[in-house]
């Protein structure tokens, strides 16, 4: 029996190798066949580029804006002793799209400067944030009503944003 496998084996073996894979009569099919190109493509027509001239992007300028949110310290109206150190804090929001840098400052607008610097640097925020202004000031020696208004700059040196100030009572 081995050997009628053997036989079996080699008889099936031998008539595979006689067989040939049937290639599709091109005139017998609707497919194109493909046949190389004797000669290029002709030319296309060219057309003329029209030049193109960048535009630049037009810049959309930042708003600045500072609004006043909170006294922190020395509420209006305080009543303080003459010549002492007055720690005025202010809470404000930088309610516009600018961000606050080394470039923006604080003016005093009106009323007594108290011993401080008329013009402050600002307190860098980025749009959108809170910040708290601080000047240290000396109250006036002559009893009676002071106010110091003042006033964010920015760095066109226009003001902008709501003004603030301290309104203190020296006894």
């Amino acid at each position: 029996m081995t050997r009628a496998c053997l036989a079996l084996i080699l008889a099936l073996a031998l008539a595979g190798c006689g067989l040939r894979p049937q290639v599709a009569d091109p005139a017998s099919t609707n497919e194109a066949v493909f046949r190389p190109a004797t000669q290029p493509p002709p030319p296309t027509a060219t057309l003329p580029v029209a030049a193109v001239t960048a535009r630049p992007t037009p810049l959309i300028a930042c708003v600045d804006k500072l609004t006043f949110l909170n006294d922190q310290t020395i509420p209006d109206g305080t009543q303080v002793s003459a010549n002492s150190t007055l720690d005025k804090r202010w809470e404000v929001e930088n309610s516009g799209s600018c961000n606050w840098d080394e470039r923006y400052h604080l003016r005093m607008v009106g009323g007594t400067k108290m011993g401080a610097d008329p013009v402050q640097p600002l307190f860098p925020a980025r749009s959108g944030s809170q910040a708290v202004i601080r000047i240290v000031m000396t109250a006036p020696a002559t009893p009676g009503a002071y106010r110091s208004a003042w006033q964010a700059f920015n760095p066109a040196d226009e003001p902008f944003g709501d003004p603030f100030y301290i309104d203190i009572v020296v006894k």
